[in-house]
């Protein structure tokens, strides 16, 4: 059985609150909401083979977020964002930069990759 530390977040709890209704619990969009959205949610295990084979982890946390809504096609996704606040924890995202990320926010794109087709 897995567990995790006090404080720590539950990665695949997070989803099964969090996601799971519209994208399924094995991410491919099939969840029990889905029939009823449009546009129907995204296949999330094959973002890295439609990312040219590398996790786009950035533009998964926008989109969990909200952060990047004015792109987004998929507007009927709700924003977490506010939901996802919190422990905070430095992440770089590629800039060298180190920006404050909420480590719920962290769980999450962890636990999408791992949904990812081998």
């Amino acid at each position: 059985m897995a567990c995790t530390l006090p404080g720590q977040p539950d990665p695949g709890r997070l989803y099964s609150e969090n996601c799971a209704a519209c994208h399924g619990s094995s991410g491919t969009g099939d969840g029990p909401m889905a029939a009823a959205l449009s546009p129907k949610p995204s296949d999330l295990t094959t973002l890295t083979m439609r990312n040219g084979g590398i996790f786009p982890r950035i533009s998964v946390m926008s989109t969990i977020d909200g952060y990047n809504r004015a792109t987004l096609e998929r507007a009927s996704m709700p924003r977490f964002g506010d939901f996802l606040e919190g422990n905070l924890v430095p992440v770089d995202l590629g800039d060298g930069v180190l920006t404050p990320t909420p480590v719920d926010l962290l769980a999450l794109a962890d636990y999408v990759e791992s949904l990812q087709q081998k």
